[in-house]
């Protein structure tokens, strides 16, 4: 019985333990890297429980084809700042791309934008 003190907590830490080191781990490695431009048409923060920057971009297409989006999320309190004062222009995105992240508490999609520039 008293070794069951110790293994509870001890089974639950370590599985606390490996949790965290694989969010730390798909937020670390990046799958890809990119740039993507368009018109940045939506940029909101949203969630229940955590607020998270999340972005849409109209990619540019030839004429009348259908404009494909990309929808993205910001984690930089800067760039965020930077994306709410460039909403309607035309940017270019620097993004990574993190696969396996394990809840929307870090972003609801799996593209980060990184840096961003807006063109003339």
């Amino acid at each position: 019985m008293s070794r069951l003190k110790f293994i509870i907590p001890g089974v639950l830490l370590a599985a606390v333990l490996v949790f965290a080191a694989y969010v730390w781990l798909s937020l670390s490695v990046s799958y890809s890297e990119g740039e993507r431009a368009g018109y940045l048409q939506k940029f909101s923060k949203r969630g229940w429980v955590c607020k998270t920057w999340e972005g849409e971009l109209l990619l540019t297409s030839m004429p009348g084809a259908i404009p494909e989006k990309f929808e993205f999320s910001v984690r930089d309190p800067q760039v965020a700042e930077q994306m709410m004062a460039a909403t309607g222009k035309r940017v270019r995105i620097t993004y990574e791309q993190h696969k396996g992240v394990p809840t929307s508490c870090f972003g609801e999609t799996e593209y980060y934008a990184q840096k961003l520039q807006v063109q003339p």
